[in-house]
């Protein structure tokens, strides 16, 4: 299979980083939208048939796999189907946006105790989402996610909730996280950047590859923007979508959604030997 070519100078200097000491390269990946096909039902995104034989086949050449979930880790575990694979003993998934992390390894989850503001806004929002259309998906008690896929105008309810999603979470000292046609509310301090450059520092990374598909991952294109600059070679890869141009803008590489994404694993382990 045929590696993809990075369009910019930066993401070249990224993979040949990559290539050239996996045993120092930090693969990370968003789930949704990246490792598995965005639904109208979450509960129902799975992630894609090859996407675990992939990632098995490529674990065991580079120095970690992290998928970096806004999703509680323990449900990106099952929809993945993470568990138990043989190649990826050491894979990680960092969930809440690193607030918690599953360790293949131990087959635990670790977290700090949620915020409290994530009880109260849930306690309000039924009322405030009655008529739109929107509906509620639980985190875990760790954030509420209000999606308006299944409003009859997604967009329309989209653009009406933001405002009085704001000042909700303002209220009670969480932020308004958005993506493709969801709003979710969490509390402040960790992002998909965050996490990664701190996964980065632990085990020594000396390149970066990251994928992803929203909005909720520009913080994690920044951090690799971040190490770049820092003298860390990185690599930002977008699983194309039409409804989140500016991530095909800032990355290095486009690929069609979670098969294109397969496809580039595929094909980094074939070419790692």
């Amino acid at each position: 299979m045929n590696l993809p070519t990075p369009t910019t100078p930066a993401g070249q200097e990224g993979l040949r980083a990559l290539l050239a000491e996996p045993r120092r390269a930090v693969i990370g990946l968003d789930f949704d939208g990246t490792l598995a096909p965005i639904v109208a039902d979450p509960e129902q995104a799975f992630a894609h048939p090859e996407a675990v034989p992939a990632l098995a086949a490529l674990a065991p050449k580079v120095a970690s796999v992290a998928v970096i979930t806004g999703r509680p880790a323990a449900v990106a575990v099952r929809n993945g189907g993470f568990a138990r694979v043989p190649g990826l003993e050491h894979l990680t998934v960092l969930g809440h946006y690193g607030a918690e992390r599953w360790d293949a390894a131990t087959g635990e989850v670790t977290a700090p105790a949620p915020h409290p503001g994530v009880a109260a806004v849930r306690a309000e929002l039924p009322e405030l989402l009655a008529g739109t259309g929107a509906w509620l998906e639980e985190k875990g008690g760790r954030a509420v996610a209000v999606h308006t896929r299944r409003a009859d105008d997604p967009q329309s309810a989209f653009e009406a909730l933001q405002g009085p999603l704001a000042d909700l979470a303002a209220r009670n000292g969480l932020i308004v996280e958005p993506g493709r046609l969801v709003l979710e509310l969490r509390p402040p301090g960790m992002d998909k950047g965050v996490a990664l450059q701190k996964h980065a520092r632990e085990v020594s990374a000396r390149s970066v590859l990251f994928a992803g598909d929203d909005l909720g991952d520009l913080p994690a294109f920044s951090a690799v923007d971040d190490l770049r600059a820092a003298g860390t070679p990185g690599l930002l890869v977008c699983s194309g979508s039409d409804e989140v141009t500016e991530l095909r803008k800032r990355a290095d590489l486009v690929v069609e959604g979670p098969a294109g994404v397969v496809g580039l694993l595929r094909a980094l382990a074939e070419r790692l030997g």
